[in-house]
């Protein structure tokens, strides 16, 4: 493969839908690590561009518009401003973070869907689609649901079924009906334009197969398997009134399609923020663009995206899409339509000032290769055992003994022992080996590499001992605290990109300005005589309370899914009126209630009813306690055939309702009447 000499970056990272906050997922897959390799190359003195910004068209965006009963734009000026406000209190250093309904966007999308229907590139398709005769318009795949045919799932999409995973067609559905209206749609015929990248074909298999055999396994190994299916036209428009309207006569009530759309988002979120020069970095091929995406959007920046931008012509092409696979949560797959997440927004207000500390897990997890696994124990003991044993306390003891034994000042170093020679070699070859990493975007190895350095650190001071030479050799103790500031100094350039708040922490601790990547691995970053600043902890230790209370959360949001997707039990078969009138459904008054002894689920009751008391034994203790229900009402059935629990005669049934998650709530008459009234 050739060598390229690049002058400048553009690095994009995947618009995420403003129809909901952002997520650790997202995180994991997209953000931190474009991020990070956005900070790396700031560090070291690079022309870049990271560009970000709000995907707010779309299908996803009018259900949640329609299910909340406010317009489209409302949805996405909520959720853009939720998202926005999240990635910078997080640190997400986006040179602009725009939005795919600003004026901009939808006059470069425009543009650019004219310029290829000029050119002829696309082709012009009539086919059938569902289309909705009561809400009078066609639907979109996610407006029609149905029976799944792989799995029997009844609430299944047009698009998939969320049950078995299988990607559908709406015409594979069995019994599909209108999400909208609720009526079974009917095929009519429409209009719209295809990118045929059938034709592009034999473009993308060299640009891909030969060319970028460099790229990750994951990535290559899907655009080689779509690839190799036969790729077909794809349609650039939709029949939608929430969108991009397609810019030529004939085409009222049709849009640009999301996935048309939204990829031009990087182009005009670039022009957003330099009118003047978004050229350079878009048709300059000394510009290196790279594309942080997850897996499920591999076809759209590898194939799609990178067809529309060569049948345009004067754009170039990206030089890495280094997508990522899927973080889950807590060993189930994340869902925004279950809660099934950690959000952003609410970690920030939940973990005041520990956005590093997220960043640090997120990238020792992250999902490069293939699906990886949060959960908050880990999250406790990344904190814990790495950020503030190893890291924090090389630094706090470093700082303290130099505050200790030389107030605060930098000491001179003296002659260096054969071990420290070794030290200063193991830590100088840090550089190579984390900048190797960060150039092929393995952000979890380079950040080990990272936290090597603090352990060479633990290791000289531990090995050293110099709390036990202040006895007795001050000069020694000198060169011994002068290396550890060095290595400390190092690690505030290392862990840079991935902890940029507590870095900036460090910096002040070591009262110097960002040093700059050029300078790793130097042994003279701190000179003798150089004042330090204020010792501080770095990080703190995460108590057990404060992960109870976030695993308690997601346990609450389990359970509420559960009941949630339990459904009401089928209606029995009917019954007669006279059969119904054989029961003798009462009001009595609970006189007395306790617990049954060495059975946990029953209570005894002694009920007045209205002609003498009773005993009824019912399976409620569950879900009250005995005092709860002493002097209330209650409803039973009088003429059931007594029987046996426990050794006690129960003369009736206690009446309650099952709720969906399977709890118990006493029926109990609205107002008080006179013992023994019957229920009719």
């Amino acid at each position: 493969m050739e060598d390229k000499h690049f002058k400048r970056t553009l690095i994009t990272s995947a618009l995420p839908y403003a129809n909901g906050p952002v997520h650790i997922g997202h995180l994991a897959g997209v953000y931190v690590p474009a991020d990070i390799y956005a900070r790396y190359l700031r560090l070291k003195g690079e022309e870049v561009l990271f560009i970000g910004g709000s995907d707010e068209h779309g299908v996803p965006i009018t259900l949640r518009a329609k299910k909340e009963g406010v317009t489209p734009q409302t949805i996405v000026d909520l959720y853009h401003g939720i998202i926005k406000k999240s990635f910078e209190d997080f640190g997400i250093s986006f040179d602009i973070y725009s939005r795919t309904t600003s004026d901009t966007h939808h006059q470069v999308a425009s543009n650019f869907f004219r310029t290829l229907y000029d050119k002829g590139v696309f082709e012009e398709k009539t086919s059938e689609q569902y289309y909705d005769e009561e809400a009078k318009q066609f639907l979109a795949d996610r407006y029609i649901t149905g029976t799944c045919p792989h799995c029997g799932n009844e609430k299944a999409y047009g698009d998939q079924c969320e049950a078995c995973g299988t990607s559908l067609s709406p015409n594979d559905l069995k019994t599909p009906k209108s999400t909208i209206s609720g009526s079974r749609p009917v095929m009519r015929e429409t209009k719209h334009w295809y990118l045929p990248l059938d034709k592009y074909e034999p473009f993308l298999r060299k640009w891909i197969m030969e060319d970028h055999k460099e790229w990750k396994p994951n990535v290559y190994g899907q655009c080689k398997s779509w690839l190799d299916m036969g790729l077909q036209p794809r349609a650039v428009s939709r029949d939608l009134d929430w969108g991009i309207p397609v810019p030529i006569d004939g085409a009222e009530g049709k849009v640009l399609y999301v996935w048309f759309d939204a990829p031009i988002g990087y182009i005009s979120n670039t022009k957003e923020l330099r009118p003047d020069d978004w050229e350079k970095w878009w048709k300059d091929p000394t510009t290196k663009m790279v594309h942080f995406i997850g897996k499920d959007n591999i076809v759209f920046h590898c194939i799609v995206f990178p067809t529309m931008l060569k049948a345009e012509g004067s754009f170039i092409l990206p030089d890495n899409v280094p997508a990522n696979e899927f973080l889950n949560l807590e060993n189930d797959k994340i869902s925004t339509s279950r809660n099934w997440a950690v959000w952003l927004n609410e970690y920030l207000e939940d973990m005041p000032g520990k956005q590093d500390v997220l960043r640090y897990v997120l990238t020792a997890n992250a999902p490069e290769t293939k699906d990886n696994d949060f959960t908050w124990k880990d999250f406790q003991a990344r904190n814990n055992n790495e950020l503030v044993a190893i890291l924090g306390n090389f630094v706090n003891r470093t700082l303290v003994l130099t505050g200790k034994y030389f107030d605060n000042i930098t000491p001179g170093c003296g002659e260096l022992t054969d071990y420290d020679k070794n030290t200063l070699k193991e830590f100088a070859e840090v550089k190579t080996d984390v900048e190797k990493l960060l150039d092929t975007y393995h952000f979890r190895d380079a950040q080990k590499e990272a936290m090597n350095l603090a352990r060479i650190g633990n290791k000289y001071l531990a090995d050293t001992e110099p709390w036990k030479l202040a006895k007795t050799d001050m000069d020694r103790v000198a060169t011994i605290l002068n290396i550890s500031l060095q290595i400390t100094a190092n690690l505030a350039i290392a862990f840079e990109p991935f902890l940029p708040f507590s870095m900036d922490k460090l910096n002040k601790m070591l009262n110097v300005k960002p040093l700059g990547w050029n300078k790793l691995g130097s042994t003279e970053l701190l000179k003798a005589g150089h004042q330090l600043g204020t010792t501080a902890l770095l990080f703190d230790k995460i108590e057990d309370d404060v992960i109870e209370k976030q695993v308690q959360k997601l346990l609450e949001t389990k359970k509420a899914n559960e009941a949630a997707e339990k459904q009401a039990a089928p209606i029995r078969e009917t019954v007669s009126f006279d059969d119904f009138t054989k029961l003798d459904i009462r009001v009595g008054t609970v006189l007395e209630c306790t617990k049954v002894p060495k059975a946990d689920k029953l209570l005894q009751f002694t009920i007045d009813d209205g002609l003498a008391k009773r005993t009824i034994i019912s399976g409620i203790a569950g879900y009250y306690k005995p005092e709860e229900l002493a002097g209330k009402q209650v409803c039973f059935i009088a003429n059931l055939a007594p029987r046996k629990l426990k050794s006690v005669t129960s003369e009736g049934m206690i009446l309650s309702a099952e709720n969906a998650d399977g709890s118990l709530a006493v029926i109990i008459p609205e107002k008080t009447v006179s013992p023994g009234s019957e229920v009719k």
